[in-house]
């Protein structure tokens, strides 16, 4: 992609605009800067090519900037005629001990590609031509506040705090109320809003609001509505905060197309939502942290409720470990979900000698059901999710009992970092680095993105390797490069003290 870029450059003749256009399948390419409401974005920015490199652009005016994945994908770059500088960068945050490292250069190289702007929108999102989730943006906000400076007057956070000023405005995104498939149209969504969407936003906010305090008060009000969103959904008081769909085995095929309680969008998390109760705690924590009293103390009190009931409420004593959610009808749904039980360790909600349990029990557990692919990532459940637990009922989406596909059991990076965060946590350190660097060398040749020959594209496999993806390009891949830093030591901005 560079290459050809620089062929048209040396045609160019500086007397009509310079339109350069990349074709998604084979890089995803991304412009990162400040979007003005043209829709152009000034200068300087970044150039980003995921997995291969970065240019950092400087000069006069803005760059027109498109993408859409529709008919024939596109990015599409527009240079006026004028000057500009083009300058390799390699943005990363500097990690003790690992200068010159080798097995670190994907870490190096693709530590952007968490962030992808969507222009049309003006925010972040799956990716420059895909849906914005708001679920996911406090995963790009823990990455911004370790990303050295973009250019001179840019940063990551200057593109969180652009992305939280959509939706303070009311912009919508997957996983609220209203949400319209970006490009896609149709009908309006009429699902509740996902149990992850308000914690994220919160965590955002308050991961900005620790860097820019003036922000943080001035949209205050908006950052305590969400607050007050999420312990509305506490119903019966419990401390816990429920999903109005049951999660009832079997429900999901009586309610048509409908959306469960999280990002996990093809499986049945519904009613007490393990990880929507996790993120709410945490959420809840860091906001005590900047909220003016009386606030603060409420949001303290409810933060410490979740705490106090939420190992007991989702512990299964048959396997050792946490389940997924617990439905209406007082079921668990236990389906050994490693990225959510190392989560609910890496936040503190479950006692240190119950933590080195859970681990013993999942990594036994991954063992006996062979999976040691970890160049692939690790699945996100090692028993198969039957039917009556899944949203989808095509194998493409892992239903009907499509073990290892996509959601049901597929290997991926998405949440890898949790169970690397927990490891590294509990000083687990060789059991950790036997996961992290067969998936940093994926990450460094690009095996995360593109298509395969079965022309699936490989954010997602089975666990002999076979894609099984989505897009071909899924931003939170890339979060487990956080995972680096938590292996040097450096403390995780979002993660609440107990």
């Amino acid at each position: 992609m560079i290459t050809s870029t620089r062929a048209q450059l040396s045609k160019w003749d500086g007397a009509a605009p310079l339109v350069l256009e990349f074709d998604p399948a084979l890089c995803h390419v991304t412009l990162l800067g400040r979007v003005n409401a043209d829709g152009r974005v000034p200068l300087p920015a970044l150039l980003h090519f995921p997995d291969h490199g970065t240019l950092r652009i400087t000069g006069p005016g803005a760059l027109g900037y498109e993408a859409s994945r529709l008919g024939k994908p596109f990015v599409r770059v527009t240079f006026p005629p004028g000057n500009y500088r083009w300058e390799d960068v390699c943005i990363h945050p500097a990690v003790p001990g690992i200068e010159g490292d080798r097995r670190f250069d994907g870490f190096r190289r693709n530590w952007l590609n968490i962030f992808q702007l969507n222009p049309k929108l003006g925010v972040l999102a799956n990716h420059a031509g895909s849906d914005n989730c708001p679920f996911c943006l406090y995963k790009y906000a823990e990455m911004a506040c370790y990303t050295p400076p973009l250019a001179d007057g840019l940063t990551a956070l200057d593109l969180i705090r652009a992305t939280l000023d959509r939706y303070l405005a009311g912009l919508l995104g997957y996983g609220m109320t209203g949400y319209v498939m970006f490009e896609y149209g149709g009908e309006p969504s009429r699902d509740p809003p996902a149990t992850d969407t308000y914690p994220s936003l919160v965590i955002s906010a308050c991961l900005l609001g620790a860097a820019d305090r003036a922000w943080f008060e001035r949209n205050y009000a908006g950052i305590r509505g969400w607050a007050e969103l999420i312990l509305a959904t506490d119903r019966d008081g419990n401390g816990l905060f429920e999903f109005p769909y049951s999660g009832n085995s079997g429900s999901w095929t009586t309610m048509g197309n409908v959306r469960p309680a999280n990002w996990w969008d093809c499986l049945g998390f519904g009613h007490e939502d393990a990880y929507g109760n996790a993120l709410a705690y945490r959420a809840l924590q860091s906001l005590a942290e900047l909220a003016p009293p009386p606030d603060a103390r409420r949001y303290a009190a409810a933060a410490a409720k979740v705490r106090a009931v939420y190992g007991d409420a989702f512990y299964n004593p048959a396997t050792g470990i946490l389940a997924g959610w617990r439905s209406a009808d007082g079921q668990l749904h236990d389906y050994g979900f490693v990225w959510l039980n190392s989560l609910a360790i890496h936040f503190g909600l479950v006692p240190p000698e119950r933590a080195h349990a859970i681990m013993d029990r999942l990594l036994a557990k991954m063992r006996a059901v062979g999976y040691t692919r970890f160049d692939l990532g690790l699945p996100g459940n090692l028993v198969v999710v039957p039917q009556a637990d899944c949203t989808a009922t095509d194998p493409r989406w892992g239903g009907a009992d499509a073990f290892q596909v996509y959601e049901n059991g597929g290997a991926t990076a998405c949440y890898a970092y949790y169970t690397l965060a927990a490891l590294y946590d509990l000083g687990r350190r060789e059991e950790a680095d036997a996961i992290l660097f067969p998936m940093l060398e994926s990450f460094e040749r690009g095996l995360f993105a593109g298509i395969g020959a079965n022309g699936m594209t490989n954010d997602w496999k089975t666990w002999d390797g076979t894609p099984w993806g989505y897009e071909g390009f899924l931003v939170d891949n890339y979060y487990a490069l956080l995972a680096v830093l938590r292996r040097a030591g450096q403390a995780d901005p979002a993660t609440p003290s107990p």
